[in-house]
């Protein structure tokens, strides 16, 4: 059931950089190890939802309702705004504080679980991708369905905590210059608004 064409298609659609993978990174570049993998399993945990409504067919909905489309649609493009606004707002390194560390790591999961629940488009393209790998002889698709979702989440998760680990080897030459975090900030704050304003102008 698992075909080779299902792997490397998810393979690289989950490599393809997008919204969690620049939030993933960007976390791992300024506050280290532990938050890019909270980052990394807030954007994974955030694709869950899209996953069940594509089984479900929710998704299906969402795509012929243009109200509802348009309200999930402008949610996350303001929330991806906020978020490059808070981003452009940091001031110097970012540290943990050990006494909210764990509350802290919270925090960054909610945001990266965020930014793809708000990203309306995930259901629709979970709609059309995942059934093109179902046989059509197959007993239960619904079971094929659920599968493939789970195998597609292992996937996105050990690519993003790739891409977060990648990111903090290198955190230790982009902390020794304020000027460089200060301008790598305002790049990912930039990267989060163009994105935002994407999406805002994007057509069901």
């Amino acid at each position: 059931m698992i075909s080779l064409e299902f792997l490397l298609t998810a393979l690289v659609v989950v490599l393809v950089p997008g919204t969690g993978v620049i939030y993933t990174v960007s976390s791992g570049l300024f506050l280290g190890k532990k938050a890019s993998l909270a980052a990394a399993a807030g954007c994974t945990a955030g694709i869950i939802p899209h996953l069940v409504a594509s089984i479900l067919g929710l998704s299906a909905v969402l795509h012929v309702s243009a109200i509802g489309f348009q309200i999930v649609k402008y949610a996350g493009a303001a929330y991806l705004l906020y978020l490059a606004w808070t981003t452009w707002q940091e001031k110097g390194t970012l540290k943990f504080n050990e006494s909210n560390g764990n509350q802290r790591l919270l925090q960054i999961a909610k945001r990266g679980f965020l930014i793809n629940i708000l990203n309306p488009k995930l259901s629709i393209f979970f709609l059309a991708f995942l059934p093109l790998f179902v046989p059509e002889n197959a007993v239960s698709p619904t079971l094929n369905l659920i599968i493939l979702s789970l195998i597609f989440m292992l996937m996105t998760l050990i690519v993003f905590v790739l891409y977060g680990l990648s990111a903090t080897s290198v955190r230790k030459y982009v902390t020794r210059s304020p000027n460089i975090i200060s301008l790598m900030q305002r790049s990912f704050a930039i990267v989060f608004a163009t994105i935002g304003l994407k999406l805002a102008m994007t057509e069901q």
